[in-house]
C-alpha cells in the first residue's frame, strides 16, 4: 500500500561505508534505526551488507592478481574487447533479422496494460547500420501506487530480451546497449524523483510486476513470443517470529514453433521455489496442493504454458500479503491468432 519511496523501506543517502580503513556500520545502523519505517532486524541487514563488502573485496583481489600477472593496460584492453564483441553480435543480429528482409520504415508496435489499466506502449524501428530505436511513448503516467519502474529496470528488460533473441554466446554487458536508442518519457517507467528521495514515487511493484509487462510488450512488438504469466506472483507471510517470501511459477508464452513451458519462473522472476520438505520443516505451514493448472495456458497451434495451483495451510496465525497481476483483464495475450491465457485467482 506504499505510495512514497520512504514507506517502502529505509532511504539511505550515498556515503562511504569504508573510508581510510574505517568501517561506518554504526552510522548505517543509526540511519536504519532512525528511519520512519525501520527494518525488523538491523543485525541481519548489516550482515547482508558485510557479505556484499566481502564479495567486492574478493573481486578487487582477483582483478589485482590478474593485473599483476598481465598488466592493467591489458586488463582494460580485454574489457573493451568484451564490450565490442557484445555490440558487434547485436548489430549483426539486427542486420540479419530486421534490416535485410524487412523494409526499413517498418514500425513494430505493441501495447498492453497493468492491472489498473495503465497502458505500457512500445514502438520499435530499425533505422539502419545495426541500430534500433525503442520508444515507450504513449505509456501511462506515474502510478499513484507502487507500480513505478525506472529507466534502469527498462534497460535491463531490453538487454534481457535481446539476449533471449540472439541464439548465440553473448557477453552480457553494456556493449549490448550501444546500438539501442532507448527513449522513455516521464511515465510509470520513468517517474520524476523528489529532491529528498523519500517522497519519490513508490517502486516496489515496478521491479517485480511492471518489468514483466515491459518484457511482454517488447517480445510482442517483435512477434517473438506470446505473453507469459506477466507477474511474479509475490507471496509474503509471517508474524513476529519469522518472515517468508516466495514467487510462484506460471506459464511461459508460446513461440513460433514451440509450446510454452508450464510451471516455470519466467523472464524477470529468476528464482526457484523452496522444496516442500524444507518449507514444512522450517515454517509453520503445510503445503496442501501444488500442481499444474491444466488448460490455462491459452490455445493455439502452439499452446501457452500452463500455470499452477498452490494451496498452503497455516498452522499458526500469520499476516499474508500478495503482490500479483493478471487477475483482471487484460489476460496474457496470444499472438498470430493464438488465444489468451487464463486469468489468475487469489483465494
Amino acid at each position: 500500500e506504499a505510495t512514497r519511496l520512504g514507506e517502502e523501506g529505509v532511504v539511505i543517502p550515498p556515503f562511504r561505508l569504508l573510508a581510510a580503513g574505517n568501517q561506518q556500520h554504526a552510522r548505517l545502523a543509526q540511519l536504519m534505526a532512525d528511519a520512519p519505517f525501520p527494518p525488523r532486524n538491523i543485525r541481519e541487514n548489516l550482515a547482508d551488507i558485510a557479505a556484499q563488502q566481502a564479495a567486492n573485496a574478493r573481486g578487487v583481489q582477483l582483478l589485482s592478481e590478474y593485473a599483476a600477472a598481465a598488466s592493467w593496460r591489458k586488463l582494460t584492453q580485454y574489457s573493451e574487447y568484451l564490450l565490442d564483441a557484445a555490440e558487434s553480435r547485436v548489430r549483426n543480429f539486427i542486420r540479419e533479422r530486421y534490416e535485410l528482409h524487412q523494409p526499413r520504415s517498418l514500425n513494430y508496435r505493441f501495447s498492453d496494460a497493468l492491472e489498473d489499466g495503465t497502458p505500457i506502449c512500445v514502438s520499435i524501428v530499425f533505422p539502419g547500420r545495426g541500430n534500433m530505436r525503442i520508444d515507450f511513448a504513449g505509456t501511462g503516467g506515474v502510478s499513484s501506487q507502487n507500480f513505478n519502474a525506472n529507466p534502469s529496470i527498462v534497460s535491463a528488460a531490453v538487454l534481457y530480451v535481446l539476449r533471449c533473441l540472439i541464439a548465440d554466446d553473448l557477453p552480457l554487458n553494456e556493449g549490448v546497449m550501444r546500438c539501442v536508442d532507448l527513449r522513455i518519457p516521464i511515465s510509470v517507467l520513468n517517474p520524476p524523483h523528489a529532491e529528498n528521495h523519500v517522497d519519490s514515487p513508490a517502486v516496489a511493484a515496478g521491479n517485480v510486476e511492471t518489468s514483466q509487462r515491459v518484457v511482454d510488450v517488447l517480445l510482442g512488438a517483435l512477434g517473438a513470443a506470446a505473453a507469459s504469466q506477466g507477474t511474479m506472483n509475490n507471496l509474503l507471510f509471517g508474524n513476529a517470529h519469522f518472515g517468508f517470501y516466495e514467487t510462484l511459477c506460471g506459464g511461459a508464452g508460446a513461440t513460433r514453433g514451440a509450446d510454452g513451458a508450464s510451471g516455470v519462473h519466467t523472464h524477470m522472476t529468476n528464482t526457484r521455489l523452496t522444496d516442500p520438505e524444507i518449507l514444512e520443516s522450517q515454517y509453520p505451514v503445510r503445503l496442501r496442493e501444488f500442481c499444474l493448472r491444466m488448460g490455462s495456458g491459452g490455445a493455439g497451434r502452439w499452446q501457452g504454458g500452463n500455470g499452477v495451483r498452490r494451496a498452503i495451510e497455516f498452522l499458526e496465525p500469520v499476516e499474508l500479503s500478495l503482490l500479483t497481476s493478471r487477475r483482471t483483464d487484460p489476460p496474457p495475450f496470444g499472438l498470430a491468432g493464438g488465444k489468451p491465457g487464463a486469468l489468475g485467482r487469489n483465494r
